[in-house]
């Protein structure tokens, strides 16, 4: 059945217009964007075979075109589209974070580092660079591959933060793996990366495990 068959109320741009973005599904949310579906299958169903396929909203914005492409009702287009849309909404958290004290809105930093890093299939150091109103300077990938103690220097964290002026940094990695733990390695880091930080009076707030939709906190273990 074609989406302008279903009652008005159940369809997703008239729901939204109604009752808000939040109260769509993602299916929904990702139909508004497809628009049209494809011969036997509404919009909603394509976003549900792109969820299916692709495990998340995380997954389908990591995928690449070639992936995208090889969903029937996909093309060049739509993958432009989507990380067009991808895009604008991690500078839209950036632009937010940049503004305010992170240490108001937690989420708010979860949500970004979610989009940053959750769908990524390789393992990634990120440090958030923060002022002394604890807003973001600039945020760096400062290493690409498997993390241990010895592949991210602590000399080259403390430098950028020199550089930046910094006042306290947030550590964030990801376990494409989809566990949100610690390792003895991370806690190792990270207890090397404070001590050097120490030196220099720079603050070192938290460090975030992310796996794809979810985030583990130092700070909120009493790991720092």
């Amino acid at each position: 059945m074609a989406i302008t068959d279903w009652p008005a109320g159940e369809r997703p741009r008239e729901k939204l217009m109604q009752q808000g973005a939040a109260t769509l599904s993602d299916a929904e949310l990702l139909a508004i964007f497809l628009r049209v579906g494809v011969v036997g299958k509404s919009a909603v169903d394509l976003a549900r075979d792109l969820l299916n396929r692709f495990g998340s909203l995380n997954g389908i914005f990591a995928a690449s075109q070639q992936e995208i492409a090889e969903v029937h009702g996909m093309g060049s287009s739509k993958y432009v589209q989507l990380q067009a849309i991808f895009e604008m909404s991690r500078r839209a958290l950036a632009e937010q974070m940049q503004a305010r004290d992170v240490l108001t809105s937690p989420q708010q930093v979860r949500d970004y580092l979610c989009l940053k890093l959750g769908g990524l299939v390789h393992e990634v150091f990120v440090v958030l660079f923060l002022d002394a109103q604890n807003r973001v300077l600039v945020q760096e990938e400062m290493f690409r591959g498997t993390l241990t103690q010895t592949s991210v220097y602590p000399r080259e964290v403390v430098k950028r933060a020199l550089q930046h002026n910094a006042a306290s940094v947030i550590f964030a990695h990801n376990h494409p793996s989809g566990v949100a733990e610690q390792s003895r390695s991370d806690e190792q880091l990270t207890h090397a990366l404070k001590q050097a930080l120490a030196l220099v009076d720079v603050r070192v707030l938290d460090h975030f495990v992310v796996a794809g939709n979810s985030t583990l906190s130092f700070a909120e273990k009493g790991l720092l």
